[in-house]
Formats: C-alpha cells, structure tokens, sequence
C-alpha cells in the first residue's frame, strides 16, 4: 500500500460569527474557514504563547520577588496576547485597539524601568508624567488617523529607544573596563561608606560580570533576532498574500498552518518580548548588586529563560530576610 502525507481541502471562507468585519487589519489567513467562531483560527491560537509566558513570568515576578515594575510589563505583556486573541477571533475595531495599544503601554513601561532607575523622584515623576502624556498622545492620534503604519512605527521607535538604552546600562554596569579602575572602585565605596571587596573578591566580580555579559548579549542577539525573523515572515505575508493563499490550498490542511505568516509573527515576537523583560529584569538585579542572590535558569537555547532568586539578600552580611532580635 502506497503511504502518502495527509491531505484536507481548505473549506471555503464563511459569514461567521462576529461579522462584519470593522477593524482596519484584514490578515492573510482566510476568515472563517475553521469555525465560525474564530476569523483567524492560527493567528487567534498563535497568541496562546504570549498569554502562557504572560502567566509565567507573573508568577515568577511574585515567587522570586523582583521589581514591582517587571511584574506590571509583564501584566502587560499578557494583555498584550489576550487583545490580539480577542481582536483575531473578532476583527473587530474595539479588539484591535487593544492588541495594538497595549504594546505600547507595555513598551512605555519598560522605557520607565529603564530610563528612571537611580533617578531622584522629581525626575521620576516627570518621566512618568512624560511617558504617560506620549502613550495618550498616540492612542488618540492613531484613534484620529486610523493608519496602522503610524502604530507600527511608533511601536518601533520606542522599542528601539529602550533596546538601545538598556543596552548602553548593561556595558557601562558589567563590562570592567568601562567601569573604574580596581582601586578607583575601592575608593568609590569607601566614600560611600559600602563595603570594599578585597582584590581577590574584585577579580571575582570581574570574571563574573564578563560572564553574565556573554550571556546577555547572546539573549540580546537572539531576541533581537526573532523579532526581526518575525517582521520579515510578516512582511512576506503581507507582499505575496495571492500567491501564499494558493500555495496553502495546494499543500492543503494541516500542512498549509506552517504558511501562515502573521502566526510566525506572534510566535517569534512573543519569544522575543519575553525575553527582553526577562533580561530586564536580570539586569535590575545586577544593577542593585544583587548578582549573586539570583542566577539565570537557562540550559539551552529553545527552553523558555527565568531569573530565579537563589538565595536570601544580604546586608553587611545579614540576611534581609531575618528580623533582628
């Protein structure tokens, strides 16, 4: 007997459930071909990631007790999923003001993580007033427009702003020659009346920090490159949609899920986001000098990364944890 792959005619586009259409986003994906409940059944499912990492790294904020700020973004992040469930299951206008808006919130969240750290409160205050004046500016202005194009480019901007300013904070914290020297460090602490590591302590915190620094960057690299593998599937989708489409039929059913574009998208920037608030928070720690309370869980590449808290923090030596007696 001759065993051959198997093959499902794509059904035909329907009238579903939430129609008519009133989102300024139509996708690639036909509508209502797998139910009627769902417009786009892969682009809706895909987001299941980001709502499961959503969850995730919420609990891991809470059981590792990290910044109050991670805890928000990644609130944030699974907002971000559940719109764009909600707004691919519906296409409805409401929904896709959620899913593209909450990125933004949860990118001006992170611009505050990165931009207010040791800043006095008065510039804290303004920061936050600042980025919550810009986030009301672009919701009402793209309410206005009603172009994606503007959202995208706006949601790009402030990524890049954040990327590269974490970027510059973790070299200056870890890389060892752009800090000061050894001894200026010593004299550094002395003046603030911190403990003065001895040399071989400093040698210590030297290799350490290169370490952690080689591994960041390869996380920085690699989320860097999901998102920019994602945008350029995307793209792909969306410039040869009529040839794609045809192709998906030929292949047919299940083998014609794995050209769905915009699914790619959602699985690698999802990925992506995960792993930068995930690096975000490892560099919080590192910049509080609380490296050697957590350590990065991360075996291999394809696992799904997590700061854990290894051991209780100390102060001169006593533990934060035990009220003095």
């Amino acid at each position: 007997m001759q065993w051959s792959l198997p093959f499902y005619p794509y059904p035909a586009s329907k009238v579903g459930y939430w129609s008519p259409v009133t989102s300024t986003l139509n996708w690639c994906e036909e509508d209502y071909y797998a139910t009627v409940y769902s417009a786009e059944i892969v682009n809706t499912l895909t987001n299941l990631l980001f709502m499961w990492l959503g969850i995730k790294g919420i609990i891991s904020c809470r059981r590792n007790q990290h910044d109050q700020i991670f805890l928000v973004a990644f609130c944030g992040y699974l907002v971000v999923g559940t719109g764009s469930f909600l707004f691919h299951s519906t296409l409805k206008y409401p929904m896709q003001l959620v899913d593209e808006l909450s990125m933004i919130y949860t990118t001006c969240l992170m611009a505050y993580a990165s931009f207010s750290y040791s800043r006095p409160s008065g510039i804290r205050v303004v920061l936050g007033i600042s980025l919550a004046a810009l986030a009301i500016f672009i919701t009402l202005y793209y309410h206005y427009l009603q172009d994606p194009v503007f959202h995208q480019n706006a949601y790009a901007l402030l990524t890049t702003v954040v990327v590269l300013r974490s970027v510059h904070t973790m070299e200056v914290t870890l890389r060892p020659r752009w800090r000061h020297s050894d001894e200026e460090d010593r004299i550094e602490r002395q003046k603030k009346g911190l403990p003065v590591p001895s040399k071989e302590r400093q040698h210590y915190e030297n290799v350490r920090d290169i370490k952690t620094l080689k591994t960041m960057w390869f996380m920085v690299v690699y989320g860097l490159s999901m998102f920019l593998g994602g945008f350029f599937i995307w793209n792909l989708d969306n410039q040869f949609c009529s040839e794609i489409r045809q192709w998906r039929k030929t292949v047919g059913l299940p083998w014609g899920i794995f050209l769905e574009g915009h699914g790619w998208w959602h699985i690698m920037t999802g990925i992506g986001a995960y792993l930068y608030i995930i690096w975000g928070i490892w560099l919080r720690h590192c910049l509080n000098q609380r490296q050697d309370e957590y350590h990065l869980r991360w075996a291999h590449f394809w696992h799904i990364p997590e700061v854990i808290r290894t051991s209780p923090p100390h102060v001169n030596g006593v533990s934060r944890d035990k009220k003095s007696t």
